[in-house]
């Protein structure tokens, strides 16, 4: 996709969900009533499918759990297969995990923080193939939930790499654009 039909895309999907129906809320947790764990977590993640000169299939599920009405913390899991046909040797699989804490500034924003390990295969100049390392990262930023049902939404994640290393990040740039859902 070109540059300008990215940007395009982009505008369209925030506009979409900046001006959502606001009558759906984000279900609410009464702390008094101490409702059981099962009530007060929720599961998603991420699916991404490209396929061309580059495929990519990224399964990124998630598990979470509310602490307080505002403040919720959860693990996931990263599985991905990529393959660019541009570059000899550019196919393989990554994997790793994450833990992230969410803090709800207002009802549908909210501030995160997530520590990531992902291993992959990166090129070894010094060697001049491909090895397996360990990439870490720590990112921060926030996000907007557009809510949908009595449970369930969208999340749209805009984070950045504290840790950035572009020798031995797993990523391109030190920000990362995110969109999943939840129940």
């Amino acid at each position: 996709m070109s540059l300008l039909k990215n940007n395009l895309l982009l505008l369209a999907l925030m506009g979409l969900f900046f001006f959502s129906n606001p009558s759906f809320a984000q279900r609410e947790i009464d702390t008094e009533a101490k409702p059981p764990l099962k009530d007060r977590m929720y599961f998603g993640g991420n699916l991404g499918l490209q396929f061309g000169t580059v495929t990519l299939i990224d399964v990124s599920p998630l598990v979470g759990v509310m602490i307080t009405p505002r403040f919720s913390s959860g693990v996931g899991a990263t599985f991905q297969y990529y393959d660019d046909s541009r570059f000899q040797g550019a196919e393989g699989t990554s994997y790793g995990g994450r833990l992230f804490s969410r803090f709800n500034v207002l009802p549908n924003i909210f501030l995160q923080g997530e520590y990531e390990s992902i291993n992959w295969e990166a090129y070894d100049y010094n060697a001049e193939d491909f090895r397996r390392i360990w990439s870490n990262a720590l990112f921060l930023g926030g996000g907007y939930f557009a809510p949908f049902g009595s449970r369930g939404g969208a999340n749209f994640t805009f984070l950045y790499n504290v840790l950035y290393d572009r020798e031995n990040s797993y990523y391109a740039e030190p920000y990362v654009i995110r969109v999943g859902f939840v129940m």
